[in-house]
């Protein structure tokens, strides 16, 4: 439910919207979701200083219904 929502959210800010993927991770510390999107869509994500980034934790958090679950933006042009 988290990933559907987080990519829902996502689809609405970028341009690119094929290239977003959002994979989950279990790990000891908590889930993890992993946020992909095309280069030229990194920005929009992150936006400035980081609030667009920031407000999407602070949404899926309170989703989350008290779970521990980290968002991780993923820079795909540092995987290259």
């Amino acid at each position: 439910m988290l990933e559907e929502a987080l990519e829902h959210l996502v689809k609405g800010i970028v341009d690119h919207k094929d290239d977003v993927a959002v994979r989950r991770k279990e790990l000891r510390r908590g889930e993890v979701l992993e946020v992909r999107v095309h280069p030229d869509d990194l920005g929009r994500v992150i936006g400035r200083s980081g609030r667009t980034a920031s407000a999407l934790r602070t949404v899926l958090g309170a989703l989350a219904g008290g779970h521990t679950v980290r968002v991780d933006i993923v820079d795909t042009d540092k995987l290259r």
